[in-house]
């Protein structure tokens, strides 16, 4: 496998913990899209209304910041591998209460969310700031893009898997299974997680002081606010679009082709975004990205119908590869020549994700409000074209950082930004 990677990669060390970062990161991917689409599927049959949806997503997103304020406390003080490994307990708690709780999930939705919101929490502080120390800026387009083949590997398999056991099966005893195998794969990455270096911090936890480094750097600033407008996006379209794939055809394995048509042609993109998309087109390709995001809305719209649908997963599957893999080396590069980046890097970690978070919270509270002052059918287009720009302002908000690399072209503005590294 060591070897297959470096082919793939090219002249580009890799490391035992950056195969296991990635094993770990495809356990996750494949246990996600197995249930966790599903479960908004499994609440919606159970109340059948948009509120009980969104309140289980609002405490997803509520949570997940919270946690991962918590979690790097936790990371500056013990161990980002033991933050790991608590957010992957919490998610196998999260499938474990749902096969618990069972048809009584839809009564606790919100408490659900949390604790999943939770497991995210830690889990992602500590995965987002493992790949910051175990990738190098040169490596950091590979690990990306790699990831990106295994979530989208996941993503075919995973939905398509879920939705074949639970049309085959009974009801409750598919639904069951999946969370099940959910369950069994998060152990799983509990066991890898024990074979990564142990990576402890020193120092305390300065999260106000990284927070308020947007008053004074430019590109941390203008990376934050491309992640509020991520979220906005984010919040709910993750939730309503399955939601309409399963109304319009009362069908999950319909839903699990439909994330196959979307995952496949990610998996295809990802190898080609990671091999093509140098540093120089990084923004070109966001843009180019976001373009097709934005207008593929617009298929699903005000008619809808399974094609439609299958052609929008299509462009989604197309366009999130282009975006997803240069803005994410775009992130970490601005964070790794921040003020005291190395010192602080778990703080810039933390503050990212809260700005996110912080959009998909909005989201979704906007929609809360918005289904209880209109009809659900009729308002819910009207915010899916308005959320739906969240790609578009990424790239204005990215389109002017300044990275301070000689021969780039992308990195260049008609202001750069004055030495950080002296205040």
């Amino acid at each position: 496998m060591h070897k297959s990677l470096e082919y793939i990669a090219g002249k580009i060390d890799i490391s035992r913990d950056l195969i296991l970062l990635l094993v770990i990161g495809g356990l996750y991917s494949l246990s996600i899209f197995l249930s966790n689409t599903f479960v908004n599927i499994y609440l919606w049959k159970q109340a059948g209304d948009y509120m009980t949806i969104a309140f289980y997503n609002l405490g997803i997103y509520l949570f997940q910041p919270l946690t991962f304020i918590l979690a790097g406390k936790i990371a500056k003080k013990v161990d980002r591998v033991i933050v790991l490994r608590l957010g992957v307990i919490f998610l196998s708690l999260f499938f474990l209460s749902v096969l618990l709780i069972a048809e009584e999930a839809s009564k606790y939705n919100f408490m659900l969310g949390s604790v999943l919101g939770v497991g995210y929490g830690f889990y992602w502080l500590a995965f987002n700031v493992l790949t910051f120390e175990i990738t190098e800026p040169e490596s950091r387009d590979f690990f990306n893009g790699f990831l990106g083949v295994l979530q989208s590997f996941a993503g075919m398999i995973g939905p398509l898997l879920a939705g074949t056991i639970i049309a085959g099966m009974q009801e409750n005893v598919g639904y069951s299974v999946i969370f099940t195998i959910s369950f069994i794969l998060f152990i799983v990455a509990v066991v890898c997680s024990f074979f990564l270096k142990r990576r402890k911090a020193e120092g305390l936890f300065h999260f106000k002081r990284v927070l308020m480094e947007r008053n004074h750097n430019k590109n941390w600033k203008k990376i934050l606010n491309a992640h509020v407008s991520q979220g906005l996006r984010e919040g709910i379209f993750l939730f309503v679009i399955s939601i309409w794939v399963f109304i319009t055809t009362q069908s999950e394995f319909a839903l699990g082709m439909f994330n196959l048509f979307l995952s496949g042609l990610s998996f295809v993109f990802y190898f080609i975004v990671t091999k093509w998309v140098k540093p120089s087109l990084r923004k070109k390709a966001i843009l180019t990205g976001a373009l097709i995001l934005y207008f593929s809305v617009y298929i699903i719209l005000f008619n809808i119908n399974y094609t439609q649908l299958m052609i929008y997963a299509v462009l989604i599957g197309i366009a999130y590869p282009i975006i997803n893999v240069p803005y994410a080396s775009l992130t970490y590069d601005v964070i790794g020549k921040a003020w005291k980046a190395k010192e602080f890097r778990v703080e810039y970690i933390v503050v990212r994700e809260l700005f996110v978070n912080i959009g998909r919270v909005s989201s979704i509270v906007t929609f809360l409000i918005a289904i209880t002052l209109f009809p659900a059918e009729t308002i819910i287009p009207y915010l899916l074209a308005i959320f739906g720009l969240g790609h578009l302002f990424i790239y204005l908000f990215v389109n002017n950082i300044y990275l301070g690399s000689p021969g780039k072209k992308d990195a260049i503005t008609k202001e750069p930004l004055t030495d950080e590294k002296n205040r």
